[in-house]
């Protein structure tokens, strides 16, 4: 696709192209443009609501404060809650927090996958019989 049939189909999406896409090097914004189009802004198994969420845990975590302003805003237009929002703002902070130290103290990852899947069994386990 040329350069300015993406621009104008970026602008009749979302009412304008940001000056950052404009930024772009050529080569790159017809890629960028087709993932946004097409997994980010569709109709997805994922509803958007929750991928602006897992956007703005993972901007967070990033510390990119475009992409926070970004997500927030995004996840706002797709009607998640101010508690939502912090929800997924302290999701990305605790997920930082184990990686983090997790990864600090090189913890065997045969050891951590399997200590993983015996909780998850567990869990299961006692949710059934607690159901029963």
């Amino acid at each position: 696709m040329a350069i300015q049939d993406t621009y104008q189909e970026i602008q009749q999406t979302l009412g304008l192209v940001p000056e950052w896409i404009k930024q772009m090097p050529e080569g790159g914004v017809n890629g960028f443009w087709t993932v946004t189009r097409d997994f980010w802004l569709a109709d997805t198994q994922i509803p958007n609501k929750y991928k602006e969420l897992i956007g703005l845990a993972v901007a967070g975590a990033t510390r990119c404060k475009y992409c926070v302003l970004f997500h927030t805003e995004a996840a706002r237009m797709f009607g998640a809650s101010d508690e939502e929002i912090a929800e997924a703002s302290l999701m990305g902070a605790v997920s930082m927090m184990g990686s983090t130290f997790i990864n600090a103290q090189q913890i065997d990852y045969e050891q951590f996958r399997q200590e993983t899947l015996d909780i998850v069994r567990y869990v299961k386990e006692h949710e059934a019989s607690q159901a029963a």
